[in-house]
């Protein structure tokens, strides 16, 4: 016994002999060895707590994501931990770099910063004044460079430390922004520069008035409110044209729709004659949770011996409109004014409060899509507790909770946000894959939760296609594939089944056949029919699994069929151009005796259609191939316009059944200048456009929609070019001399557009007036198209007048010449290491 004991008390874990797990550690562990190594006496490395700076910027990002810690404990601890070392100069530059920084890109967590610098204020003083004075100098940054979500957000932070500003504190700014909306309003009835400063009023106050404690600031909301309702009331010319449905009986739509400002300001309306309840605005300050603390050094919370002097602030006039055009913006919801209230209703306060931290998250913070679909997927944890169910409840039990709490469920709001940005018109702030990536990122995190209530969305969106506007329609479209694609295409869609047999020109059959192409060109065709019910399949025909189209030319009894053969065998080949040519002259003489009109167009038919053949292993093989044959392309546009329009002719025919490549290959004709944008409208929407039926084809408003945006584009380019200071001025003069020209020929598409959908929205298109083959429901289902595509034209013209318009593009001024700066050649030091 002696000896084990001596042989446990000289046992170096590992065995062998030096020590650790060493050479050739074959023995196996027992219970005994991992008791004996977590003795007290095992040596342990030494812990180094990081410094106060780094725990105060660490706590600082991480506030109010533990949902088991009350927002006020966070706050003072943090609090804490700042006045006790506010000497140390890092701890001071982060406190009010990390608060701003969080205020511009994480709205949810401005209650919470800002409790902690009410928290240190009650005990330091000159933390508070700190922090105030740096948001007051990015306030006026952001103000004077017109970059309006990031001042509202600095103003709200300021605003919700209201309790410490001497006298009125920030509504002297509100009313001086009034004032600049009242001038910017009676200038221009189109202005939407002044909404947007009416909007941040109206989201300011809330926060004012929830942080107050001088009871006066109410009635001086009440006061204002009174003055904004006559800009806040009255419908903006643009907000039929941003819209998402068409029509003007609210009782035909899905949901009625009104402004956001108009909504906001009801809402204001009715919390003031409640008394200001806010019950949706987080009070993370309170000072009787500072009792026992040192406040009597300071004063009380509302003694003035702690009032800070609001930092002086100056609204520019003319105020600058900033990087971005705006525009109207109405309240869109998938869930809202519903029998069951899962999201607040239009007329709670808190569906436009909590709507607007939600879009400002997610487009401040679009380089980290992970962390946004986080925040979403965990909303609950920034607002006031018991306003949000359970995460994951199920619907069907939210109509059995009677316990007195609003009936919000916090998937439905963040879903029903991410597809207002996705469904925004005229545009969202960024592409919308990041807005797509969100709902994908939320899924994977929350599946159980997300999926019900992305489930419910999805519906509400296909019952309302009918009226839905056409550019909306194909958004939904595209992420509805692209969203399937990412979860194996799983959807039940036998509850479509009933409308598969609709007419295509119906708007949910329409979807359907858009939706499926879409997955097929993210998959194969046969893997997308294994998930699709068997009355789908024949939306999906077996020539669609052919890869590599055969040439119609394969046919003998095709015209010019021999030819076409030997014209592909000279290009595989690549043979001499007089040989090519000697083939191409043949076929034209041929059409000339078959008396066609332009002989040009059959011989472009073979050649195209030969190059198709040719390139058709990938997209890579077409382009080379395109490429070799750019030169004889090119001359065949300048040569006969009808012929080129044949070159797009010849694409669409050959992969008909893969729209999605032809719009590839179309796209790359653009951009070699081999077709021109104005060719593409008269092919699409006069050459094409089958008496109408062809604006039902999800692919000819994809090719329109590419080429409309190359071009406006351009024009984005050459006015930034031209309005950039950091272009020489001879250039920027002659971008503005051809500024004009460009502008011009873009209106001019816009209206070739317009008169081609607008001929068939009211039936005087030549060939409906002549030839029209189908009956009254079809041709009024065409009609109905093509108001749906002049409403799009019209409104992305309206859009790119506002922003390259005369009236929007300043006259170009040189800028004065910058003096010669003579710097004195310094002394030059012998010696470099002797100081004297």
């Amino acid at each position: 016994m002696a000896d084990f004991e001596r042989e446990r008390d000289n046992y170096r874990p590992g065995g062998g002999r030096g020590g650790g797990r060493g050479y050739n550690n074959k023995r196996k562990r027992f219970r005994e060895d991992d008791d004996f190594e977590q003795q007290p006496y095992r040596n342990q490395r030494q812990r180094h707590e990081a410094p106060p700076g780094t725990r105060l910027r660490r706590g600082l990002l991480d506030i109010g994501e533990d949902s088991l810690r009350m927002p006020h404990e966070s706050a003072m601890n943090l609090a804490k931990l700042a006045m006790e070392n506010y000497e140390d100069e890092y701890v001071r530059d982060t406190l009010s770099e990390a608060i701003l920084r969080l205020v511009e890109e994480q709205p949810f967590k401005i209650p919470f910063v800002a409790g902690v610098v009410l928290f240190a204020h009650d005990e330091k003083k000159e933390v508070a004044a700190d922090v105030i004075t740096k948001a007051g100098a990015q306030l006026q940054d952001r103000l004077e460079k017109g970059q309006w979500r990031e001042f509202k957000l600095t103003l709200r932070f300021l605003a919700c430390l209201s309790r410490v500003y001497e006298q009125d504190g920030v509504f002297p700014i509100l009313d001086e922004l009034f004032n600049r909306a009242v001038d910017l309003q009676t200038a221009s009835q189109e202005d939407a520069v002044g909404l947007e400063l009416v909007r941040i009023i109206l989201m300011t106050i809330p926060y004012l008035i929830a942080s107050a404690s001088d009871q006066t600031l109410k009635q001086k909301a009440v006061e204002l409110l009174e003055k904004t309702d006559v800009i806040a009331s009255t419908p903006h010319q643009l907000e039929a044209l941003v819209d998402p449905y068409l029509g003007q009986d609210d009782a035909d739509k899905p949901m009625a729709f009104g402004s956001t400002i108009s909504i906001l300001q009801r809402q204001l309306q009715e919390e003031a004659s409640n008394g200001w309840p806010l019950d949706c605005v987080l009070r993370v300050y309170d000072p009787s949770y500072m009792r026992g603390t040192n406040l009597e050094a300071n004063g009380d919370a509302n003694g003035s011996s702690t009032s800070i002097s609001f930092p002086s602030v100056t609204v520019p006039s003319p105020v600058v409109q900033g990087p971005r055009a705006l525009f109207p913006e109405l309240f869109f919801s998938v869930f809202a004014d519903q029998e069951i209230e899962s999201v607040p209703s239009t007329s709670n306060i808190a569906s436009t409060l909590i709507r607007d931290a939600i879009n400002d998250t997610i487009n401040a913070l679009d380089f980290n899509r992970n962390i946004v679909a986080r925040y979403l997927s965990e909303i609950d944890c920034f607002w006031p507790p018991n306003i949000f169910h359970k995460r994951g409840m199920a619907f069907d039990k939210l109509r059995d909770t009677d316990d007195g709490r609003p009936k919000w469920k916090p998937e439905d709001v963040a879903i029903d946000a991410v597809f207002s940005q996705i469904l925004t018109l005229p545009a969202p702030e960024h592409k919308l894959v990041y807005y797509h990536a969100i709902i994908t990122e939320m899924c994977k995190i929350a599946p159980a939760a997300i999926a019900p209530s992305l489930g419910r969305a999805i519906r509400f969106i296909y019952r309302g296609l009918d009226t839905m506007d056409l550019e909306l329609a194909y958004r939904y479209t595209d992420w509805f594939a692209h969203h399937l694609s990412n979860f194996e295409f799983r959807w039940k869609w036998a509850e479509w089944t009933s409308d598969v047999d609709l007419p295509d020109l119906q708007a949910r059959k329409a979807f359907i056949n858009g939706a499926l192409d879409k997955e097929v060109r993210l998959s194969f065709a046969k893997r997308i029919r294994e998930t699709l019910p068997e009355p789908y399949h024949k939306l999906i025909p077996t020539s669609k699994e052919k890869d590599m189209p055969e040439s119609k030319f394969a046919n003998d009894q095709t015209p010019f069929a021999k030819e076409a053969r030997e014209v592909l065998d000279l290009l595989k080949k690549k043979a001499p151009e007089e040989e090519m040519q000697r083939v191409l002259d043949s076929i034209q003489e041929q059409a000339r005796n078959q008396g066609v009109a332009d002989p040009m167009v059959s011989s472009t038919d073979v050649y195209m259609t030969a190059i198709l053949s040719s390139g058709s292993k990938s997209l890579s093989h077409v382009l080379s191939t395109i490429d070799r044959c750019k030169e004889r392309l090119l001359a065949i546009g300048t040569q006969s316009e009808q012929a080129r329009r044949q070159i797009l002719a010849s694409v669409a025919e050959f992969w008909a059944n893969h729209p999605g490549t032809a719009v590839n290959i179309i796209d790359k004709l653009i951009n070699y200048t081999i077709v021109t944008p104005m060719s593409v409208i008269q092919w699409a929407l006069v050459d094409h456009v089958d008496r109408g039926r062809a604006l039902a084809a999800a692919y000819i408003y994809e090719i329109i929609s590419i080429t409309m945006f190359k071009v406006t584009n351009r024009m984005h380019q050459l006015l930034e070019l031209r309005n950039s200071t950091k272009t020489p001025f001879d250039q920027r003069k002659q971008m503005d001399e051809a500024l004009p020209n460009e502008r011009q020929g873009m209106r001019d598409m816009f209206a070739a557009i317009e008169d081609a959908v607008a001929g068939i929205a009211t039936g005087a298109q030549d060939e409906m007036v002549e030839r029209f083959e189908g009956d009254e429901e079809e041709q009024e289902l065409i009609k109905t198209w093509g108001e749906r595509w002049a409403r799009v034209w019209r409104r992305k013209a309206a859009v790119m007048e506002a922003v390259v318009g005369e009236a929007a593009v300043e006259e170009l001024v040189e800028p004065p010449p910058v003096e010669d700066i003579v710097v004195e050649d310094a002394p030059v030091m012998e010696d470099m290491d002797r100081i004297e």
